[in-house]
């Protein structure tokens, strides 16, 4: 029987970062503009005043300090208050594949694989900058990788369903070996305008390598001992941008292109449905809550990783159990699970169990149990 391992893991981030309090300035300059320029309408009662906000609400509500982006200024230009991305010229490589062949490398390095012995790329999440050709096969040529390649969205839940797929490909015996990246720039969809969600998300790529156990050395990585998927349709997280919006002119700008979401109710209906995938998947796999070591959880709102890990654990989980980087990175989508992963396993000895569980729009989560070889 073949088995599936985890070799290596590699990161880009981006070097540009904006702080709570640069976020809120530039809010708060928006939010004077639009008033001074809506002033007669509030006055009528035709327009609601737009709301200021502040470090402390953002920090209380989510644990987010601090992102990182692609683009600061755009950001940060209260009259533009959009990531200022140039278009690239087709023969150019695309943003999402520099940032890809950057996380690619360092998962190769730290597993000490090349690039002749992958067969395959995945390229899972969120958001993807153009429908085809496959952003995936254009990393696999950048990189030089004779295989195959194709691209996947399950939204925040990209990167597990895509360690699924990959596991899937190398025990069936289709690939050798198979790299996961997710390029997420959710600075692209988030709506810096709306107090309620412009301070959630932050841009950056992951990668993971995904090998036969024969394949590698021993004791190095992660052996994969099982992927537990769910998906549950839900419209309280949502992005209607597409291609047939051309089609219908009314809706072209309207605030449902980019990212909404009704974030009482997602905490409310997800965190429950996650602690419960959970605790069946480790059911099925003979473990109990208490075999784990270590919880990399989605980023997306410490309040909600606090809770699942409670429920879970059935009592408060510390940092070293659940570690966070949501107050470095922000939510980064489908890539938050794997940051935490990829910045907190080393201290992990042969033996430790840990599950990476992501999960947000759809709705999607993905579980994946691993333990250190």
């Amino acid at each position: 029987m073949i088995k599936a391992v985890i070799s290596g893991t590699g990161l880009y981030t981006p070097p540009a970062t904006i702080d709570n309090d640069e976020l809120v300035e530039a809010f708060n300059q928006y939010v004077e503009l639009f008033n001074a320029e809506n002033a007669d309408a509030i006055a009528q009662g035709e327009v609601a005043p737009l709301q200021p906000s502040s470090s402390a609400f953002i920090e209380k509500a989510s644990g987010i300090k601090r992102r990182h982006v692609i683009d600061k200024d755009g950001i940060l230009d209260p009259k533009r208050m959009t990531p200022y991305i140039p278009e690239r010229d087709n023969e150019e490589p695309s943003v999402q594949c520099e940032m890809a062949v950057a996380a690619c490398r360092e998962a190769l390095e730290q597993a000490g694989k090349s690039v002749q012995d992958v067969d395959a790329v995945i390229v899972a999440c969120s958001n993807l900058q153009r429908a085809y050709p496959a952003i995936s096969i254009e990393v696999q040529e950048a990189l030089g990788i004779d295989g195959f390649a194709y691209d996947m969205n399950v939204a925040c839940s990209s990167a597990t369903f895509g360690l699924q797929a990959a596991v899937n490909s190398v025990e069936n015996g289709s690939a050798r070996s198979v790299l996961v990246v997710s390029p997420e720039i959710c600075s692209g969809h988030l709506n810096f305008r709306d107090r309620d969600s412009h301070f959630i998300f932050g841009d950056a790529c992951t990668a993971i390598l995904v090998e036969r156990e024969e394949d590698t050395r021993a004791g190095q990585g992660f052996e994969i001992l099982g992927t537990s998927l769910k998906t549950k349709f839900s419209n309280n997280i949502r992005n209607n941008f597409g291609f047939l919006n051309r089609a219908d002119e009314s809706g072209i700008g309207k605030p449902d292109k980019l990212f909404v979401q009704q974030g009482r109710k997602v905490f409310k209906e997800v965190s429950p449905l996650v602690a419960e995938t959970i605790m069946n998947q480790l059911q099925s796999l003979s473990l109990a809550p208490d075999d784990l070591r270590r919880m990399w959880l989605h980023q997306a709102n410490l309040n909600m990783n606090q809770l699942i890990a409670r429920k879970v654990l059935g009592r408060d989980a510390n940092e070293d159990e659940a570690p966070v980087i949501l107050d470095e990175y922000a939510n980064t989508s489908s890539a938050g699970s794997i940051i935490a992963f990829h910045k907190h396993k080393e201290d992990l000895v042969s033996g430790d169990l840990g599950v990476i569980c992501s999960f947000g729009a759809g709705y999607s989560i993905g579980s994946v149990v691993v333990r250190r070889r």
